[in-house]
């Protein structure tokens, strides 16, 4: 005799006429249990409530099966995957750069951006660039930085602190997780040992 399923998504579930066992655990729609009944009457109950019996635990002994709208239930889980997949999908590693004199209207504009990746599950690599004479203004680049953290707000988390890297200063950024408001640290000028005599 060949065996009929329904399939959704590798996991099959018989309903129905097309569950084989005798007896079974019938639980209602809310999962509450009715009882082990044999399968002419656990048909009539679905019947009643006008409800598909679908069997959910095919290994216990006897059978589970539940009270179940089934196209409601495959919809479930859909959309249950769906989430799984959604919440394990990787997140990438975008880049955002900016110079140490950026204009504040062009700078809300990149945080903008920022926000839009940081909202959907990406990190930030935000750079600031300095040529020529600009290094020795990296204060600058400190500044612009600061403006980001504290314009995303409790958005942001500062994965890695502020790093030259050349010319370039860098920060790693992701979306926060807790509610604290992420500061950067600024390196200070180490102080000089000379004295000025008097």
């Amino acid at each position: 005799m060949k065996r009929s399923y329904k399939q959704t998504r590798h996991v099959f579930y018989r309903i129905n006429h097309q569950i084989f066992a005798r007896e079974m655990r019938l639980l209602d729609d809310t999962g509450k249990q009715i009882g082990v009944l044999t399968k002419d009457a656990a048909l009539k109950k679905s019947r009643e409530a006008g409800l598909d019996l679908v069997e959910i635990a095919p290994k216990a002994v006897p059978p589970v099966v539940k009270l179940i709208d089934y196209n409601k239930f495959l919809y479930q889980l859909k959309k249950k995957k769906q989430e799984e997949k959604k919440s394990t999908s990787k997140s990438e590693t975008k880049e955002m750069r900016s110079g140490p004199f950026i204009d504040d209207h062009d700078l809300d504009i990149k945080i903008k951006k920022v926000r839009e990746f940081l909202e959907d599950g990406d990190k930030v690599r935000f750079v600031v660039r300095f040529r020529g004479r600009e290094m020795g203004r990296q204060d600058m680049g400190r500044a612009v930085l600061q403006k980001v953290i504290e314009r995303l707000g409790e958005l942001v988390k500062v994965d890695r602190e502020p790093k030259m890297e050349g010319r370039q200063l860098v920060i790693l950024l992701s979306r926060a997780s807790k509610t604290s408001t992420p500061k950067i640290k600024v390196e200070e000028e180490p102080k000089s040992d000379i004295r000025l005599k008097a």
